[in-house]
């Protein structure tokens, strides 16, 4: 965590992952960020990952945050929380959510209540239909890219919810924008994120939308070959399987030079009337020429020995690992990467939870926060912020309008 947004006050009623780590991203450049929860917990709650009960997952995505637990269907909830969307102050007034466009949440009733309001929304569709990123995903023809060549027309679907994340990310820093119009002219907005729009306009943003446009045709399954450059898995003369890529013209001579193919590449070349050092497209054309030279050349080299001749060539590799052996294995997923630090959640044991993934110069990390227990800060926020008194609290509470964490059902 940092402080580079110390003193801005972001509320958040969300679930899932889009809008709760926009919530995170801004947390940890020092905004203090204020999460509405239902009482009980809201949809995401439970979700797996689980131990001891508690939903890892729902740690992960709001560690640092500040919670409060309402009755959101009951009208005093309702008051209360837009009452603490709508608090004045020059850095108050901002509220991400995922919640529908209408209903009480809606901007033109926060409006009401304050009208310099930043509104974040984040939605599945920009029409306010639901979609979830792997709904988003299915719809954009990525699973039809994905898996090996010989999965014909069936889908594939990946794990990484990648819409999601990005969507959280684009949305932190739309609502900055937001923020620095709001500073210059007064005014406020509703902004809305929809997975699907970042989804399409990603692919846009990466000449896919253009290349099908063009060409009328889908781009068809490569396993694990990158598309346009070269790039494979390959195994080892020990049984380790590695991934090499060589998009740039170092990469590529400093592959060819580790393994000794320099003349069987020249041969190749001249073959083909080609370069394979200027154009990363043509080493992706010719795939099946220089696939057998590198994979014949690496099958005759231990991992270690080769890896090391890579790096001091400017090549580039990755291992193919386990997340398990990652923790063991590699020092930039343990605490001697400043990123991470061992931290004590609700579920237990102290484990691995990362801060901010950016470096600032001059900036100094703070470590990661922990996850709130739900409810934990109910009281602290009224007081805070609405300034009610001990006696109007406890009413509230005795209504069941708001719980703390001993008090939920």
């Amino acid at each position: 965590m940092y402080k580079l947004l110390k003193g801005m006050r972001i509320v958040e009623a969300a679930s899932f992952i889009a809008a709760p780590s926009c919530g995170l991203h801004l947390l940890q450049l020092g905004a203090e960020v204020v999460r509405i929860d239902q009482i009980g917990g809201g949809p995401d709650f439970f979700r797996w990952p689980r131990a001891a009960g508690a939903s890892l997952y729902w740690e992960g995505l709001n560690k640092g945050k500040k919670s409060i637990a309402v009755d959101l269907g009951s009208p005093q909830g309702r008051e209360l929380v837009t009452s603490l969307i709508a608090a004045p102050g020059p850095d108050r007034g901002m509220f991400l959510t995922n919640f529908p466009a209408a209903g009480f949440l809606s901007y033109e009733r926060l409006k009401a209540k304050r009208d310099d309001l930043i509104v974040l929304r984040v939605m599945g569709r920009p029409d306010g239909t639901t979609a979830v990123d792997y709904t988003v995903n299915s719809a954009i023809g990525i699973p039809q890219m994905t898996g090996p060549v010989s999965m014909g027309d069936e889908p594939v679907n990946h794990v990484l919810p990648a819409w999601d994340l990005l969507a959280g990310a684009y949305a932190a820093f739309t609502l900055l924008a937001a923020e620095r119009h709001r500073r210059d002219t007064g005014q406020g907005q509703e902004i809305r994120v929809p997975l699907s729009d970042v989804a399409m306009a990603s692919l846009g943003h990466l000449g896919q939308i253009a290349e099908t446009a063009i060409t009328g045709a889908d781009r068809p399954r490569y396993g694990n070959e990158l598309f346009g450059a070269f790039g494979r898995d390959f195994v080892t003369r020990d049984g380790k399987r590695i991934m090499i890529v060589a998009i740039t013209q170092r990469q590529w001579s400093g592959l060819v030079e580790v393994l000794g193919i320099g003349e069987a590449v020249e041969r190749a070349e001249e073959a083909a009337g080609v370069s394979f050092a200027r154009d990363e497209g043509v080493r992706f054309e010719h795939r099946e020429t220089l696939n057998p030279l590198v994979a014949a050349a690496i099958a005759g080299r231990n991992q270690g020995e080769l890896t090391a001749a890579l790096d001091a060539a400017g090549g580039c590799w990755g291992p193919y690992r386990t997340l398990s052996q990652a923790l063991s294995e590699d020092p930039d997923l343990s605490e001697a990467n400043p990123v991470f630090a061992k931290v004590q959640h609700p579920s237990g044991p102290a484990y691995l939870t990362p801060g901010s993934a950016a470096s600032f110069s001059g900036q100094e990390r703070d470590l990661p926060g922990r996850s709130p227990v739900l409810g934990e800060h109910t009281d602290e926020v009224l007081v805070d912020i609405l300034g009610l008194s001990e006696t109007e609290i406890g009413a509230l509470h005795d209504r069941k309008i708001v719980a703390g964490p001993e008090t939920q059902n």
